[in-house]
């Protein structure tokens, strides 16, 4: 018998227990920085470190209109992102080290599908899924106000 939860059994204390961890993710937020697409400004949380990068948006049931995740890959590189565990659709600009935007890519919630930048990008925004589209961003266009690695 536990004496924390002395009414629990051995399955509801594990079922607990793993639900936790999850419910602490979801709760994490990361520093924020003010982004300028065109005429929209972004409250975007900074996913800077590996750590950052692999829980990014996990476990959130919601975000914002305006709110996204900025993700800082140091050096340029090919990258991909995909949705596990996240339960938000979302779009993801990957962006040059000039601020334009590479590609869009849409994700679908709980997928392993990866979405991949079509060359080296040293970041990648996450926003709710259409985003870019009901503002007309596109390719092309510039994201000011990126963190410096």
């Amino acid at each position: 018998m536990n004496k924390l939860f002395p009414t629990l059994s051995a399955a509801s204390m594990l079922a607990l227990a793993l639900t936790v961890p999850a419910a602490q993710a979801q709760q994490t937020k990361f520093p924020v920085v003010s982004l300028n697409a065109g005429l929209y400004v972004i409250q975007a949380e900074v996913a800077a470190s590996a750590a950052q990068r692999e829980q990014g948006l996990m476990f959130r049931n919601s975000m914002g209109v305006n709110e996204g995740m900025v993700f800082l890959f140091g050096a340029p590189a090919h990258v991909c992102m995909w949705m596990k565990n996240t339960n938000i659709p979302l779009s993801v600009a990957f962006i040059d080290a000039d601020g334009r935007i590479v590609n869009i890519e849409d994700m679908q919630p709980q997928t392993l599908d990866s979405h991949c930048s079509k060359k080296p990008v040293p970041y990648a925004l996450e926003m709710n899924l259409g985003w870019f589209k009901r503002k007309n961003i596109k390719p092309g266009s510039t994201i000011e106000g990126l963190p410096r690695h």
